[in-house]
């Protein structure tokens, strides 16, 4: 190939394909974690006498197994390939997907009930056995979406470093990572009204199409990516001109060469690294905030509000909220206008972004105080942490890709989605049991009583969680520094 040839070929585009395919996987991943949300409070609670004790122990179980699953699952992903692994990851989590329909039908079973009916009646003690029985079902689904959806995003910044120059990784993983915001749009107006939907004619109760319906579409990605994904250098859809593109940090660099054939590092040996450990208590102490908004704030808004989740204002509210997240794509942006302008490398421009992101999430501290005015206000604050975490997200992720060979990225991301994944499973399970708790001793906090006095506690960790991340990231490295083996 020759250097002229290469200059004056118009260049391909191939890799923003590539980059919509990660971002469809991202939506469908986040609407199958929506399901559950969204019915449970009002479909699935009624049926199975849930209280949100129950519920905070399904969703922590399920965000610890994602995070032990994610210490595999990239190591999986790094060892079978970008286009295998990610083929593996989307069946299992569509599968635990579906799973989820049988645990109202393995819950009579087990218990003798002749139908949903019966089980809505029980009473004294029965309901109890059936809490706790259904409890174990859908913990057993959730711990099959979790293995599943644990090799999403390590397959995704996987595939990013293939088909990405770094200065442009954070953009792609914004725009990517942005499918979990629409996959957030899409799951109010669509889950709480197919489950609406299947009740009024009879299938079941509601919920259990809602979870077929939504699972089923990781199937159809399945299809579309065995034709279209290959590795850069093997895809003719892939031209000179963006290939060289693609590499341009190997034409800079040469000692920042990693290839196939490079020494790999054992996933023990990662822990050696203080980037390593930077990146896992910026995902331990952040992402827990993203779970927490993603998994109650429906319940939030039925608690405090009085709103179900099938009411014209509870999917407005839920809406509004995630379409102000989609602000995090321009936060992708930020570190690549910085080293533009400022000619930083990319971790320093990254570091600088960061901590404009961490600012914002400390708006969480005036969300209750001002819901007393208008519920809107919460929504909107709640909606621009959320877009400070996604911005936050998709540059933690091209930390890891920075600065350790393309052989152990996806192993990288899993260790901090693995991190993440455990500060999921404490603020999950504590909530539930602290809403519970505020509820039945009507606590007082800041003037606030019961519920709302619980919710305004964890809004209040949300707020400073970040700011505490990005000093110990910086703490732990001060400057950028590439991994070499």
């Amino acid at each position: 190939m020759s250097t002229t040839k290469t200059s004056s070929e118009t260049m391909s585009n191939y890799r923003w394909i590539i980059c919509s395919m990660l971002f469809f996987a991202t939506a469908v991943n986040y609407l199958d974690r929506q399901v559950l949300s969204l019915t449970w409070k009002d479909f699935i609670a009624p049926e199975f006498h849930w209280t949100d004790t129950h519920y905070g122990t399904i969703t922590a179980i399920f965000s610890i197994i994602y995070a032990i699953a994610n210490l595999f699952a990239g190591r999986f992903v790094d060892w079978l390939g970008s286009k295998k692994g990610y083929l593996w990851a989307i069946a299992i989590w569509s599968l635990g997907a579906c799973l989820h329909a049988l645990c109202g039908w393995a819950t009579e079973m087990s218990l003798g009930l002749k139908d949903v009916n019966e089980m809505i009646a029980a009473s004294g003690a029965l309901t109890s056995t059936i809490a706790i029985t259904s409890v174990y079902y859908f913990i057993a689904a959730r711990i099959v979406l979790a293995v599943g959806e644990s090799g999403n995003f390590p397959a995704a910044i996987k595939v990013t470093a293939e088909y990405f120059p770094k200065k442009d990784r954070a953009f792609a993983t914004s725009i990517f990572n942005a499918g979990s915001t629409i996959g957030a749009l899409i799951a109010p107006v669509s889950i709480p009204p197919l489950a609406s939907y299947f009740k009024s004619i009879g299938v079941g109760n509601g919920w259990e199409m809602a979870f077929i319906v939504i699972g089923a579409l990781g199937f159809i990605w399945m299809g579309l990516w065995m034709f279209m994904y290959k590795k850069p250098q093997e895809n003719p859809q892939v031209n000179a001109a963006e290939l060289a593109y693609i590499q341009q940090d190997k034409e800079k660099e040469e000692t920042d060469v990693h290839t196939e054939d490079e020494p790999r590092i054992s996933l023990w040996q990662c822990f050696k690294f203080r980037q390593t450990w930077a990146i896992i208590f910026g995902k331990f102490l952040t992402d827990g905030v993203w779970w927490f908004f993603l998994f109650w704030t429906p319940a939030y808004i039925s608690d405090v509000y009085g709103f179900s989740s099938d009411s014209a204002t509870a999917q407005l509210l839920i809406f509004v909220l995630y379409a102000i997240t989609m602000l995090s794509i321009y936060g992708g942006k930020l570190p690549t206008i910085i080293i533009n302008k400022t000619g930083k490398n990319p971790y320093a421009a990254r570091m600088q972004a960061m901590l404009i992101f961490a600012v914002f999430p400390l708006f969480a501290l005036f969300a209750q105080p001002l819901g007393n005015i208008s519920y809107w206000f919460p929504i909107i604050i709640i909606g621009i942490a959320g877009a400070a975490h996604q911005s936050w997200s998709a540059n933690i992720y091209s930390v890891g890709s920075d600065m350790f060979p393309k052989s152990a990225v996806a192993t990288i991301i899993g260790i901090g989605g693995m991190a993440g994944g455990v500060g999921a499973f404490l603020i999950n399970m504590c909530s539930g049991i602290l809403f519970d708790y505020a509820a039945e001793s009507q606590m007082v906090f800041f003037g606030f009583e019961g519920k709302e006095a619980g919710y305004f506690i964890i809004f209040c960790i949300c707020a400073v969680a970040y700011l505490i991340a990005w000093c110990v990231m910086k703490a732990l490295v001060p400057k950028y520094k590439l991994i070499k083996v």
